[in-house]
């Protein structure tokens, strides 16, 4: 069963870049106002946006 494994950066690629993007675009609202939210609101929305995609493309797999 050698070599059938994910390696841990596989496993946790996904959910770190999601944490990073999500915790980056909360901590810019908290920030400021103007350019600030529309850049929290890019983030969050992307993060949204990919774990949709992302769960929607798992589930159309057989």
């Amino acid at each position: 069963m050698k070599g059938t494994g994910n390696s841990a950066m596989q496993i946790w690629r996904w959910p770190v870049l999601f944490g990073t993007v999500s915790a980056a675009g909360l901590i810019v609202a908290l920030l400021g106002d103007g350019w600030y939210d529309v850049l929290s609101c890019l983030a969050l929305g992307l993060v949204a946006a990919a774990g949709i995609w992302l769960g929607a493309v798992a589930r159309a797999e057989p």
